[in-house]
């Protein structure tokens, strides 16, 4: 098999959402309207979170960019909840007002008692991801572990590479996103706990909360555009992460 067979083959491969999976929206307090999907016996969302407010109608701390950085001398020394947006410095940007990636929350946002979630849904836990990757194949014997787990679950969760979300992998032959499970994960990048954006930032990282603590740190989980598997750890509360819903 030729090398250009080959590449149009893992090319005509690559999907969005399957047609076969079951779908639905959920609404926020904001209005914002997001995809949903059936994953096993869970609903999640397909999109990041971009909410502004918690559930009672109180509005959620917005750190603002200054001079293209973020304001890290707010942002590191915040003990309650807050977000930023990456690449959102004009209408240009592909994440303006989080139109893309959505926005990047503190983990105190998470764990506020005012609920970043509508009613009927709810911030997962570190259980919650851990069913997740099993129903996608993940052995039980790994899921629990942390650092990178698995085969290729990290795979089945992302969205294809290029404009679509994520970088194209140097293993083309082994590492390309196929949304099989119709979770739609995005490079959304992050906010480190100091308040300075992660390098790389977009297309080639993504982070995502849960809302179990570990000590005085709490679990993530992290995908990466050069790696097929899912990463499992536990980060400071001031990092800015993406955020996905399940339902209750």
């Amino acid at each position: 098999m030729s090398v250009a067979f080959f590449l149009m083959f893992i090319s005509s491969c690559k999907k969005d959402t399957p047609a076969s999976l079951q779908t639905d929206t959920m609404t926020d307090i904001d209005g914002n309207v997001y995809k949903t999907v059936r994953i096993g016996d869970q609903w999640w969302m397909a999109q990041n979170l971009k909410v502004s407010r918690y559930r009672n109608g109180d509005s959620i701390l917005q750190v603002s960019e200054i001079n293209y950085a973020l304001d890290s001398a707010t942002w590191n020394h915040l003990d309650s909840g807050a977000y930023c947006i990456i690449d959102n410095t004009t209408e240009t940007s592909q994440n303006y007002h989080g139109q893309m990636f959505g926005y990047l929350y503190n983990w105190f946002t998470v764990n506020d008692a005012r609920n970043i979630a509508p009613e009927g849904w709810h911030v997962p836990s570190d259980v919650e991801w851990i069913t997740l990757e099993e129903t996608l194949g993940m052995n039980p014997s790994e899921s629990n572990k942390v650092n990178w787990r698995g085969t290729n679950e990290g795979n089945k969760l992302k969205i294809d590479g290029g404009s679509k979300g994520w970088n194209t992998s140097s293993d083309i032959y082994a590492i390309w996103g196929t949304n099989d499970s119709g979770f739609t994960a995005l490079g959304g990048g992050c906010c480190m706990y100091n308040g300075v954006w992660g390098n790389p930032a977009t297309f080639a990282t993504g982070f995502w909360w849960t809302s179990s603590p570990e000590k005085d740190k709490a679990f993530y989980r992290y995908l990466d555009y050069n790696e097929a598997k899912v990463f499992r750890y536990y980060g400071q509360k001031t990092y800015g992460f993406s955020v996905r819903l399940v339902k209750d």
